[in-house]
C-alpha cells in the first residue's frame, strides 16, 4: 500500500484480485495517480451493532430517489457515504425530508 494514502484522518484500503482501491483525502493523492475528486464524506453517526437492519437503506433510499450518486465505505463501528462535492446539498435536502439530521461538516476525500 502506498505511503502516500495513510495518515491521521479518513482513509480506506480495499485490494480484491482485480484492483487496489484507495479512498483518502484528496490532498494525499500525488501528481500522476489515477483520481477522481471532488468527492465528500458524511459519516452516519454510530455505532450499528451488526444485528441492526435496514440503517443504511434508510440513508441511501433518500438519496437513490433523488438521483444522487453515491459510493458506501463501512467500518467496524461507522457507515459512511461519499457523494460529489456539488450533490452535496441537494443530498442534504432529501435526508432532511426523510427524517435524517446533520450534525457537523463534511469533508473532502477522493
Amino acid at each position: 500500500m502506498p505511503e502516500w494514502a495513510m495518515g491521521a484522518g479518513f482513509f480506506c484500503v480495499t485490494q480484491t484480485a482485480d484492483e487496489l482501491s484507495i479512498v483518502c483525502e484528496e490532498g494525499r493523492v500525488p501528481h500522476g495517480v489515477r483520481v477522481e475528486k471532488d468527492w465528500v464524506a458524511l459519516k452516519l453517526e454510530g455505532p450499528f451493532p451488526f444485528a441492526m437492519t435496514g440503517v443504511l437503506t434508510s440513508f441511501l433510499q433518500p438519496l437513490a430517489t433523488a438521483e444522487i450518486p453515491i459510493f458506501a465505505v463501512a467500518t467496524f463501528d461507522t457507515d459512511y457515504v461519499l457523494m460529489k462535492r456539488q450533490k452535496l446539498e441537494e443530498a442534504i435536502k432529501a435526508l432532511r425530508r426523510a427524517g435524517h439530521e446533520m450534525v457537523g461538516t463534511a469533508g473532502p476525500v477522493a
